[in-house]
């Protein structure tokens, strides 16, 4: 069998897999590593530093600026793709004719470029790009942010038809895949790669319910306010929120609630500890976009895991959560959830559905098969 060889186009440096984005490239590229797939990885670098870990896993990795000048706010392509823009990472495709995986929009600015006629392109679509900047758009409070959000949303819906020049476009959710079908016909899907191999929950109790996220993203702040003021106010059940750069906001709202605990900038290790030993792992969101890698891990990782409507919709996990969505509905799952034990039959059940879904060699050598 000949080797078979793949040029990645990254949007950003994909370790360490710290963010959502970021962790489907990184855990994508160690499955095709897996399988023996070569990989030349190109990434857009602005802030992340270069990475020996990446050598490991690649043939070649390549890094180019992004280009974050705020004159490139005000091109008619979108801020997102206009910002990777970069001649040497065409030299470096053109030295061979092996196919390219674009990640996300952001890294599709040469997809239509002559110079790249009669290769192979796969995108892969991370979100459904314009829906999610309009959803940040609707809960940013900073003017300035707020426009560039409605800005970019408007740009990314004119721009995404580009993805019909794609061979394939790999959807990360179902819900994405449906949309992007009827749209360009040349959609599948192909689930997100994760840190997970097996399901490691513990079986028994835990003391606690977790909400855990990146806490300076509108998104989760607005998540985590929710739970404080509505779920867990005069709420016998101790609540944690974990995660980075917390509003001031949300500590204010918390102060006076002695049954929330705020716990900011952790190691991995003390995350991964916290999502293991929860009763339970909480996570509502009201952006319905993507999929939640976090809801990922917490399946795998963690015991109970109630979520909302949004959270699970068209992902095909609603079976594996208690879905509830006003803070009524959330209270009475709480006190359900808190008399029961997870078991080891609940954990042998989840890990025999999640590998059917969320088996990275599998789903690495899906790609290449399309490929």
């Amino acid at each position: 069998m000949t080797d078979q060889h793949l040029h990645i186009i990254s949007f950003d440096i994909p370790y360490p897999p710290n963010y959502g984005g970021v962790v489907d490239v990184f855990y994508k590229i160690k499955a095709l590593s897996a399988i023996g797939v070569k990989i030349h990885l190109h990434c857009f670098q602005y802030g992340r530093l270069r990475s020996a870990e990446l050598d490991k896993l690649c043939i070649s990795v390549n890094y180019y600026q992004r280009r974050t000048t705020k004159l490139k706010l005000f091109s008619k392509l979108p801020y997102i793709v206009s910002s990777r823009q970069s001649e040497e990472l065409i030299t470096n495709l053109l030295k061979d004719d092996f196919p390219i995986l674009m990640e996300g929009l952001h890294t599709t600015l040469y997809i239509n470029d002559k110079r790249l006629s009669g290769r192979k392109i796969i995108v892969r679509s991370h979100n459904i790009e314009h829906e999610y900047y309009r959803q940040l758009a609707a809960i940013e409070r900073n003017p300035f942010r707020k426009w560039y959000f409605k800005s970019e949303a408007k740009k990314l819906e004119a721009y995404e038809p580009v993805l019909k020049y794609a061979a394939f476009v790999a959807a990360i959710s179902p819900a994405e895949n449906n949309y992007l079908t009827n749209k360009y016909g040349n959609s599948f899907y192909l689930p997100a790669f994760h840190s997970n191999n097996k399901v490691n929950s513990l079986a028994g109790k835990g003391n606690y319910a977790l909400y855990h996220g990146n806490l300076s993203v509108g998104e989760n702040n607005k998540a985590a306010l929710f739970l404080v003021k509505e779920v867990f106010n005069e709420f016998d059940f101790t609540l944690i929120i974990a995660g980075n750069n917390p509003s001031s906001e949300l500590e204010k709202a918390l102060k006076n609630n002695p049954a929330i605990e705020l716990k900011s900038d952790l190691s991995v290790e003390v995350m991964h500890d916290l999502i293991k030993n929860a009763h339970i792992n909480i996570l509502p969101t009201f952006q319905s976009t993507g999929i939640k890698l976090k809801l990922i891990n917490a399946l795998f990782n963690g015991r109970f895991c109630l979520v909302n409507s949004m959270m699970v919709e068209d992902t095909g996990l609603g079976g594996l959560c208690s879905v509830a969505d006003s803070p009524a509905e959330m209270k009475k799952a709480i006190l359900e959830l808190k008399a029961q034990v997870f078991t080891a039959e609940m954990i042998s059940r989840r890990d025999e559905l999640l590998q059917k879904q969320f088996n990275n060699v599998v789903n690495a050598k899906l790609l290449m098969e399309k490929i």
